[in-house]
């Protein structure tokens, strides 16, 4: 019996030093284990997935875009601590989207007193010369063979038979026969033919060699270059009829438009400087000789002239250029806050900023401001900025789409929040945003038009549809030609049917850009540039579309490898994407971000 206590006794013991020595740390193991594959199995399903190039992707697992197929990489987790106003980018983010920051408030003096013009160059009006026929007949000869060749004073410009001349010299011919007996009769015959331009010594060529001449000389009485030609060889003149029209370009005409806003700055004999793209290097100096007293009601302009020195003929008529002018300094004494016109947004009535909060990392916060005059490619900030703080000036529309792609505050999205749903909706190989996202970017505020602008506004946009589908197809003439219908149509637009103030000063804004971004394109052939400069097109004519409306619905659509992988938008009529930035290189290229009603 005690022998089995023993064994009993020896078996306890056992089970105890294996429960101490064994039991507890694998119990413990386990429990550590569980409480590991807990935590990685938390971190993989809150773990998402994106594509450094399309940051709209996001898939809950690795894999390949579904848009460019690059690698996926695992997506930052949002920071916490940020309000809906607020953004955190990363760093590598901000170089790929080159997104560049200025402090403001240090504006120079000249800049803040500065007040740019836009215009062309025009031949000076006063140095145009009409060479006429001064005879009747037909011109036999003309040695002048295409506009803009140079003449010179003195140079034969044309010959013409001259039936009534023929008949002269037979009269100056039987006057000379009796000029001792009627010497009045004589000289009355020469006089005649001197009022037909004829000079003395053709007059007494005639006379001493007896003979009539069929065909006359036209000499050009001015020097210049030729503008118009306004007969053709073999046509029949009148007398005083003109044949060509000479311009004299030693002196051109620059003309500019200026905004009723700006008419109070601007006064005859003020200094102005002039530059080029052609001579992005050269100013010229100027000064105002005349602004026209009558105001374009369409445009809401009056046009401002200056004449340039043109000696080194480098200034062509139709050149584009720009002044800057110097205003008054009256309200310098406060160096007035400014910042680049890239830097702001626009939606309806409200004007966007973003502001970098921290100088050290990359938290941005939208910011609504209150703009002031415009100077160029410059904004007054009336209110909402103070002076040292850091603003967004390249990239703004970058940092906006990462603000709604993270469901924070941003120029579509108002109240922010979460309003997407994913992939929904397909589009090509772009992703779409919800209805909901739709329904409430839509609620920008609007301002109220009569139908008939709206209708003016949408012959504009179906020639800027036109223009957008010739760069999808990446006809560079087709859009170069597009350009130019779209310059016209937002000309004919009639501003007197805005009778609101506010409504009045926005499209003002809004022409005035949206001719800027559009001149460019109907002046190059080169597709590249085209599309750099559909870029601030399509975001100016988005702004008008939303604050208008042109009673259809359209489409803002959104490419981030555009501009440069700064990221681009544009309208289309449709949810398919045809992305006009890329063409057939990356045709589906895109989200639809935005419907507007």
């Amino acid at each position: 019996m005690k022998k089995y206590i023993i064994y009993i006794a020896i078996l306890a013991i056992g089970l105890v030093l294996g429960y101490v020595f064994f039991g507890g740390p694998a119990e413990g193991s386990l429990s550590t284990k569980d409480v590991s594959d807990m935590s990685d199995s938390d971190r993989e399903q809150s773990q998402m997935w994106t594509c450094s190039m399309h940051p709209q992707i996001m898939q809950p697992e690795p894999g390949d875009c579904p848009i460019c197929g690059m690698d996926l990489i695992p997506a930052e987790t949002g920071a916490d601590g940020l309000a809906m106003n607020e953004i955190k980018m990363t760093e590598n983010a901000m170089a790929l989207a080159n997104i560049q920051t200025t402090i403001v408030g240090n504006a120079s003096a000249a800049d803040g007193n500065a007040m740019t013009l836009s215009g062309k160059i025009m031949p000076n009006e006063e140095a145009n010369a009409v060479q006429a026929s001064y005879f009747e007949g037909r011109i036999e000869k003309l040695n002048v063979n295409f506009t803009g060749e140079e003449v010179r004073k003195g140079q034969l410009l044309a010959t013409i038979y001259a039936p009534s001349l023929v008949a002269a010299q037979q009269e100056l011919l039987t006057a000379a026969s009796m000029k001792e007996s009627q010497p009045a009769l004589y000289q009355a015959v020469r006089n005649k033919l001197k009022l037909w331009k004829l000079s003395e010594s053709q007059i007494n060529q005639i006379e001493s060699s007896g003979k009539v001449r069929e065909n006359f000389p036209i000499y050009a009485t001015v020097s210049g270059t030729v503008s118009q030609k306004m007969a053709e060889e073999g046509d029949y003149v009148k007398q005083g009829q003109p044949i060509l029209k000479v311009s004299n370009l030693s002196t051109v005409w620059a003309m500019f438009d200026a905004y009723e806003n700006q008419i109070s700055q601007l006064k005859e004999g003020q200094k102005i400087t002039v530059t080029t793209n052609a001579y992005p290097n050269k100013e010229f100096e100027a000064t105002v000789s005349f602004i026209d007293p009558i105001l374009n009601t369409k445009s809401r302009t009056v046009s401002v002239r200056a004449t340039l020195n043109n000696k080194e003929d480098i200034l062509k008529p139709g050149m584009f250029v720009t002044a800057k002018v110097e205003t008054s300094k009256e309200n310098a004494t406060q160096s007035p806050i400014t910042v680049p016109a890239t830097a702001v947004l626009w939606t309806g009535e409200r004007s966007l900023v973003y502001v970098k909060t921290n100088p050290n990392e990359p938290i941005f916060e939208m910011r609504e401001v209150t703009l002031g005059t415009k100077n160029g490619d410059v904004y007054t900030i009336v209110d909402g900025l103070k002076n040292g703080e850091e603003v967004v000036t390249n990239g703004t529309f970058t940092v906006d789409a990462a603000a709604q792609l993270q469901d924070k505050k941003s120029m579509m999205n108002t109240q922010g929040g979460k309003t997407t749903t994913g992939h929904e909706g397909h589009t090509g190989m772009g992703s779409t945003i919800s209805n909901e996202h739709s329904a409430k970017a839509s609620h920008n505020t609007r301002l109220e038009v009569s139908s008939k602008f709206k209708s003016q506004l949408k012959g504009v946009f179906d020639k800027y549809i036109e223009l957008k589908d010739a760069l999808v197809k990446d006809n560079a003439e087709a859009a170069k030609n597009s350009a130019e219908k779209l310059l016209k149509n937002i000309s004919e637009v009639d501003m007197k049917l805005l009778k609101e103030k506010e409504a009045h000063n926005h499209w003002m804004r809004l022409e005035k850009e949206l001719k800027e971004a559009a001149t460019p394109i109907s002046e190059t052939d080169g597709i590249k540039k085209q599309r750099e400069h559909f870029v601030p097109l399509s975001a100016h004519f988005i702004n008008a579309v939303r604050t208008f409306g042109i009673d259809q619905k359209v489409f803002v659509e959104f490419c981030p490898m555009a501009n440069n992988d700064v990221g681009a938008y544009w309208l289309s009529e449709d949810e398919e994407i045809r992305n006009p930035y890329f063409g057939k290189e990356m045709l589906n290229c895109g989200s639809v971000m935005e419907e507007i009603f």
